[in-house]
């Protein structure tokens, strides 16, 4: 049980009665039914809010009986205001002998991280630069007219088609980048901001769901690769991960698939992907904000274009007409909807599993937030085309680090991180951008 005590106000009166409790008692409390965490030294009761937390019930209680001290502040851009939240929550504090990390942690390492944030809050490396999000969502929209237009004058015939994939596979790989930055609260200061234009690049860009790249992605931030916590690597059964995963399954005799020929049919499972991943360009969600401007816009200049692209839609292969609409129909043949989409599965795919599939893949470990963000992450080599063409993830390690730092600021704070690595013998793993796309396969 924790354990009581009391302070004196000014007035000689009693305060509040503050209850004391120890590690190994928090960490009891780690179950669906009763969850308690630790910031900054003080406890808190987390069970009935976990499923109003915005950023999802899962994510918060992945960190149930433990300290979520660098957790907390790697993903709120203003921890004060979520002070008051936190305030109802509150049931007590660490014992006075107990330290402040569970687990034995490394608390030299901690305060240092904790001390490198700092640095990097006082260089000013989480204020973003408006001129670079604007110039890089003016490039996406500019793509995006410059492809209509080219259905508009060019019509729907195959040179058009192919150049047409190649446009719209860019901005909309892009576009999922920029979705990105915004999602992780790193373009504005006010959370309320990111949050909307989040929902109108991935909605009406992209054609998906802000709650549900929400909900697993701060999952995967929260734990990266960690089995039962990252979606990420939640494969379902479709692939075999990491060093246990293998051994596990052999020892249980589960073979749902011949893993041994996993490396070969991974590239079938990217073109799945392209059917089973929403794009606003692919699956049925075509009342985009974008397109549906073009449509209106290319109709009103000319209404016979749609009569015209119809008639040419005939000779082109492509999807249910019923599933899709008449707005595909009078926009555009599907078949460069279909390359399109076909091109960015793979884009997306290699890009955004370069960084981890590599890296260690484990059950919880319980590690300190650098060592276990540097653990299941890596970086690429940096140059102009990599930055633009991972969006920046080829800084990994700084974003897992800092995940609401704009992206422009990743090449400022590296210098540091590799430093704090190198003081504590923690591997930071560096690779040409060739090397990790062959490191997926090995």
């Amino acid at each position: 049980m924790g354990k009581g005590g009391e302070k004196g106000g000014e007035s000689g009166e009693p305060e509040a009665q503050i209850h004391f409790y120890t590690w190994e008692e928090i960490q009891k409390h780690n179950l669906r039914t009763d969850k308690w965490l630790v910031i900054e030294r003080k406890v808190y009761n987390i069970t009935k809010w976990a499923n109003r937390h915005p950023g999802g019930h899962r994510v918060i209680s992945h960190c149930a009986g433990e300290d979520a001290t660098d957790a907390f502040q790697a993903f709120h851009i203003n921890p004060t205001l979520v002070q008051k939240f936190l305030k109802p929550l509150l049931i007590g504090e660490l014992a006075p002998g107990e330290p402040s990390q569970d687990r034995d942690k490394n608390s030299q390492l901690v305060e240092d991280f904790r001390t490198l944030r700092k640095t990097a809050e006082d260089m000013n490396l989480f204020r973003a630069n408006p001129l670079f999000f604007s110039l890089y969502l003016g490039h996406i929209i500019a793509m995006e007219v410059l492809a209509w237009l080219m259905v508009s004058y060019f019509g729907t015939g195959w040179i058009t088609t192919l150049i047409l994939a190649c446009i719209l596979t860019t901005s909309q790989a892009q576009a999922g980048w920029l979705q990105h930055d915004f999602g992780h609260l790193s373009v504005f200061k006010k959370s309320s901001w990111n949050h909307i234009v989040h929902k109108f690049v991935i909605g009406h860009l992209k054609g998906a769901s802000a709650n549900w790249w929400n909900h697993r992605h701060f999952q995967h931030h929260a734990k990266p690769n960690i089995f039962k916590k990252d979606p990420d690597v939640n494969m379902l059964h479709i692939f075999v991960l990491g060093d246990t995963q293998p051994v596990e399954y052999g020892k249980k005799k589960l073979k749902y698939l011949p893993y041994n020929h996993q490396h070969e049919y991974f590239f079938l499972s990217e073109i799945l992907l392209s059917f089973l991943i929403p794009h606003s360009h692919a699956l049925p969600n075509p009342n985009t904000f974008m397109h549906y401007f073009f449509f209106l816009l290319w109709s009103r200049l000319d209404p016979s274009r749609i009569h015209r692209a119809m008639g040419k839609m005939k000779t082109v292969p492509r999807i249910s007409k019923s599933r899709l609409g008449f707005f595909f129909q009078g926009v555009a043949s599907s078949s460069f909807n279909e390359r399109q989409k076909f091109l960015e599965s793979h884009w997306f795919v290699w890009v955004t599993q370069m960084n981890h599939i590599p890296m260690e893949i484990d059950c919880e470990k319980h590690r300190d937030w650098l060592s276990a963000q540097v653990a299941a992450t890596c970086n690429i080599e940096q140059s102009f085309f990599n930055d633009w063409f991972t969006g920046h993830l080829n800084f990994q390690i700084e974003h897992h680090l800092f995940p609401t730092m704009p992206r422009h600021n990743f090449w400022k704070v590296k210098p540091l991180v590799k430093s704090l690595c190198a003081k504590y013998g923690v591997q930071y793993e560096e690779k040409p951008l060739g090397k990790a796309f062959v490191d997926i396969v090995g």
